[in-house]
């Protein structure tokens, strides 16, 4: 049988209650979030499992919060004996995909994405800048369209999701004018996405710098299974630190990290956290592949009677 694959979301994943199964009935998992919770400068465990949906959505507290209940989840599936062969993670979820192979701690991870949202909030003004969503456009067309839109202010591609869906971002009016040629051109549509700001494009460079200050003060150890990264869509290739600074202002390589793990052996692919967004680009890629979700213990219990021995080989 072929490798498993982790796959962790990034923002927009985030609900209210996400976690509460795990925590309530994982000793491993309550102990890690309980940890977080003392060390975070908010009530972490109270945002996460009773909102309100307005501050988890901001990027600042999101990111803890999406990361601690991904990482909570991790624990459960290694109590349960179900661990991957490759790990990736869209955007944030890249941070849970470093726990789970080994490079930063889970506590180190949580902390560092606080600092992270913090940074990155800052330095994009409230209502400046945006992302959307184009369905059915070729990549070097919407490419030539974000070029030619400059005059409009800063618009790129942030996000290679899957075939037929990319994300672009920066400012508003830029975004705006690029999405009205794509669907004068061919696109199918374009779907304003409910962010707080235009990610992974060259807006973050400096914010970038800034992280970098944050991703020194963290103990980094040798991966024991690999990563697929984000900026690159394959296996390390450069120093960690490098790769995650570049990370924040670069394009979200989705489709291609996606492409290169089949291409190494794995056809199977395990959505851990809230939401189902990774899951719907992978088939989109390759119908064939097995994939699950997993965000508690029923879907833990229905991976390991799915699974079965699978880890055991």
């Amino acid at each position: 049988m072929g490798k498993i694959a982790f796959l962790f979301p990034g923002q927009g994943a985030q609900v209210v209650g996400m976690g509460r199964d795990i925590y309530e009935n994982c000793d491993a998992a309550k102990k890690l979030l309980d940890a977080a919770n003392r060390e975070l400068d908010f009530d972490l465990l109270e945002l996460m499992l009773e909102g309100p949906i307005e501050k988890l959505s901001l990027t600042e507290y999101t990111q803890p919060a999406l990361v601690a209940c991904e990482l909570m989840i991790l624990e459960a599936l290694r109590e349960a004996k179900i661990v991957p062969d490759v790990v990736a993670g869209l955007s944030l979820g890249e941070y849970s995909a470093l726990v789970a192979a080994g490079a930063i701690s889970s506590l180190d991870a949580i902390k560092l994405v606080r600092e992270r949202g913090i940074i990155m909030s800052e330095a994009l003004p409230a209502g400046t800048t945006t992302m959307a969503a184009v369905l059915g456009l070729e990549s070097d067309v919407l490419s030539t369209l974000c070029s030619n839109a400059s005059s409009h202010g800063v618009v790129e591609i942030a996000n290679y999701n899957c075939p037929g869906q990319i994300v672009i971002g920066g400012h508003n009016e830029a975004v705006a004018v690029v999405g009205e040629k794509a669907l004068k051109i061919g696109a199918k549509r374009v779907i304003n996405l409910p962010v707080s700001g235009a990610f992974h494009t060259s807006l973050l460079f400096e914010a970038g710098k800034k992280l970098r200050e944050k991703l020194t003060e963290i103990p980094m150890q040798e991966m024991s299974i690999p990563v697929v990264f984000n900026k690159t869509g394959h296996y390390q290739d450069a120093e960690l630190i490098d790769l995650m600074e570049a990370q924040i202002s670069s394009a979200v390589k989705f489709q291609n990290s996606i492409e290169f793990m089949i291409k190494e052996g794995v056809d199977t692919f395990i959505e851990v956290g809230p939401g189902r967004s990774l899951s719907g680009f992978v088939k989109k890629v390759d119908r064939k592949l097995a994939v699950y979700q997993v965000e508690d213990l029923a879907g833990i219990q229905g991976l390991v009677d799915i699974l079965g021995g699978k880890n055991d080989e």
